[in-house]
């Protein structure tokens, strides 16, 4: 069976080292905050400008003035720290953030992203995901293996606009895991979701990359 959002949520958060700073996207990837392993302290990064994020709220105990970058209600901790965006850029830029996780449109086999927008699609603007991408130590993309029509999500090459250009360290779908150990190297294929055989990955996929 193929992993659920919340499987693949489970799996990226196995990446997480005790210390981290992580930034979560939008999406799926907001979701790894309920998976974080036993045992690892990780402070999680807003790009709205919030260090320190708590779990999401109960409900009829939301503060609609504790919002993260994709305006979902959450709580604040007793270490938590608040500023603008200036600084939390800076953060970002300055390649403070230890890890990201991103959800996407398209990935290229080299490690190119679009998240970002499709064109002739109304959207709000490109939020801070290609700042994420250049100055996050490590980019973690979490999306589903095709899109609705059934086509590749995992491409030779990204048609729509780029967020970034070989940023992308490891991916995760709902069939398989694929990472590379830098950006000079191909995508391997490391994990399969149970029950998925790497001949349905191969089926579904169009990028070139390494069993």
């Amino acid at each position: 069976m193929p992993w659920d959002r919340n499987q693949m949520a489970a799996r990226a958060a196995q990446e997480l080292q005790d210390g981290f700073y992580v930034n979560l996207g939008i999406g799926i990837p907001t979701l790894v905050a309920n998976h974080v392993p036993t045992g690892i302290t990780v402070t999680l990064q807003s790009e709205n400008g919030m260090l320190g994020i708590g779990p999401f709220p109960y409900a009829g105990e939301e503060d609609p003035d504790l919002i993260n970058a994709g305006k979902q209600t959450i709580s604040e901790l007793p270490q938590s720290a608040y500023f603008d965006s200036a600084q939390s850029f800076a953060m970002i830029r300055g390649g403070k953030i230890d890890l990201t996780v991103l959800g996407a449109m398209e990935v290229a086999e080299n490690g190119d992203i679009a998240n970002w927008m499709i064109p002739g699609k109304m959207i709000k603007g490109m939020g801070g995901a290609m700042d994420l991408v250049a100055g996050v130590k490590k980019i973690i993309v979490v999306m589903e293996h095709c899109a609705k029509d059934g086509s590749a999500k995992f491409i030779p090459a990204c048609t729509l606009p780029l967020t970034g250009r070989n940023v992308v360290d490891m991916i995760i779908t709902d069939l398989a895991v694929f990472q590379r150990p830098d950006h000079a190297s191909p995508f391997r294929l490391v994990e399969l979701a149970p029950g998925v055989t790497a001949e349905e990955v191969r089926a579904r996929t169009t990028a070139h990359y390494i069993d």
